[in-house]
């Protein structure tokens, strides 16, 4: 019988330097979160830029970030996507050199907001087609470990910036950071194509015959059932094929891409530049509530936990803390993340749990931790609870591409993430300086976490709300359908 070459994912081989070259940037870039008012808190103090200056620029980084992530996929097309993550690991390396020799809130807010934060939103989705597109079966368990590692970094660092502060002051540890930071080039330029790496497999033509002819699995299927191959054909570039698995900010999680029957009208056709804005950010996803409501509730839920965790070191100085004692905190919230990782990857195996519903408790006990949060104040207590939110937050981090997945078809998820990247980062931008500016002008750190957990409401509850409606109507159409 006829032999013919197939061509699919390596699941292996290189795919694991892929791995290693994805965790060097995501662990400068996670480990920089709640390590920033450890680095800057006492240089903005000296330049009399208080908590608006932090949220500011924090909230920048996210504006840029979602922009370059928006754009990235339109890049992938002109480029190579080893180029892009390279162009975006040489961006933050520059960023880093640059915070060396800031004097003042704006140079600071464009050396961290704006050159690393594109480099940010170039490097995720990089990282993420080119893992997705090296790893099929072994998808989700190398996803674990791939996480683990990332985890380790991130519960070092803070540790490690609290060393290099004490050893070599604060211009000293930036500089060493900045040699870290250079990792990420070295990352990136092992995320080779995969077409390098492929293997070849034999199959005959009745192979070939049943994957044409075998029928489409439902949505709930393919919800379960991961893809087992990837066919290349020898001329298709990486981009094109993998265009509808890209994951755009992606930060944490595995994608698993799923079907759904959900179907969208599109706006009229009309020659404006309207209609162009439209088309090229699928502004029709809009006219979904159910997509609205979980965009909108991820971004009110992602920018209440960034910006609680750069926080915290400061109110941790403000209830005379020393600096080792808060990053010793910060590194125990990290290490809980890592485990709260690895549970979720193993648990996800044997017990199959919509996404959506790991997001929302996620987030529903994360709002209920937080008013227990703000009644500890020795050092044991407040590190089991800052133990018990890291372990939470991995619940909504890792799932955020997999609720948008879960609703969408297939050919709209690039789409409908690279929309949530850019209405996420707009809305940081918008309600971080106000937050800010409620703690300088009431130097109340408990009214300011209030309110941070009052956008996380606006996340868990909506949610629910929405949950509980959709579940009662089923209910009530399965009763009218049974009387009929």
């Amino acid at each position: 019988m006829k032999k013919n070459i197939k061509l699919e994912a390596p699941d292996g081989g290189w795919g694991y330097l892929v791995c290693i070259g994805m965790s060097m940037p995501f662990t400068c870039i996670l480990g920089n979160f709640p390590s920033f008012g450890l680095i800057f808190g006492d240089f903005l103090k000296s330049i009399g830029a208080e908590t608006s200056a932090i949220a500011f620029i924090t909230s920048a980084f996210f504006c840029s970030l979602s922009f370059a992530g928006l754009f990235a996929n339109n890049l992938f097309k002109r480029f190579s996507i080893r180029t892009v993550g390279i162009v975006g690991g040489v961006l933050y390396f520059m960023g880093s050199v640059m915070q060396i020799y800031v004097k003042s809130t704006v140079q600071l807010t464009v050396a961290y907001s704006l050159f690393q934060g594109i480099a940010a939103g170039l490097i995720i989705p990089s990282c993420y087609t080119i893992f997705n597109s090296y790893f099929v079966k072994k998808r989700v368990f190398v996803m674990s470990l791939t996480q683990t590692l990332i985890g380790i970094g991130t519960m070092l660092y803070p540790v490690i910036v609290q060393k290099l502060i004490d050893w070599y002051g604060f211009r000293g540890c930036l500089l060493v950071l900045a040699a870290i930071n250079s990792h990420a080039i070295l990352g990136m330029i092992l995320l080779q194509p995969v077409e390098w790496h492929m293997k070849k497999v034999e199959v005959n033509d009745e192979e070939i015959e049943e994957d044409r002819t075998e029928p489409l699995m439902s949505a709930e299927e393919r919800r379960q059932e991961p893809q087992d191959t990837l066919n290349v054909q020898p001329n298709e570039s990486l981009a094109t094929r993998m265009g509808s698995i890209v994951s755009l900010g992606n930060w944490n999680g595995p994608i698993a891409l799923s079907g759904a029957s959900v179907e969208f009208q599109p706006f009229p056709n009309k020659p404006t530049l309207w209609q162009a804005i439209v088309d090229f950010l699928d502004l029709s996803l809009l006219k979904d509530p159910i997509y609205l409501n979980i965009v909108l509730g991820m971004s009110f839920c992602l920018y209440s936990d960034m910006a609680f965790f750069t926080l915290q070191p400061l109110y941790l100085f403000e209830l005379k803390y020393t600096k080792t004692e808060t990053a010793n905190i910060i590194a125990i919230g990290a290490a809980a993340d890592m485990i709260s990782r690895v549970v979720i990857a193993v648990s996800a195996i044997f017990v199959p749990v919509s996404s959506r519903f790991i997001y929302v408790a996620g987030a529903f006990f994360t709002f209920i931790a937080r008013f227990a949060f703000l009644e500890v104040f020795d050092f044991t207590r407040m590190a089991i609870i800052t133990a018990i939110l890291g372990f939470l937050r991995t619940w909504f981090h890792v799932t955020m591409s997999l609720v948008v997945a879960e609703h969408l078809p297939m050919k709209r998820f690039a789409s409908g993430y690279g929309l949530f990247m850019f209405l996420q980062g707009n809305i940081m931008f918008l309600i971080g300086p106000i937050v800010g500016y409620v703690r300088d002008r009431t130097q109340d750190y408990a009214l300011t976490f209030h309110c941070l957990n009052f956008f996380m409401a606006l996340c868990v509850f909506p949610w629910i709300m929405e949950m509980i409606y959709v579940k009662c109507r089923k209910q009530n159409k399965s009763a009218d359908h049974d009387l009929n």
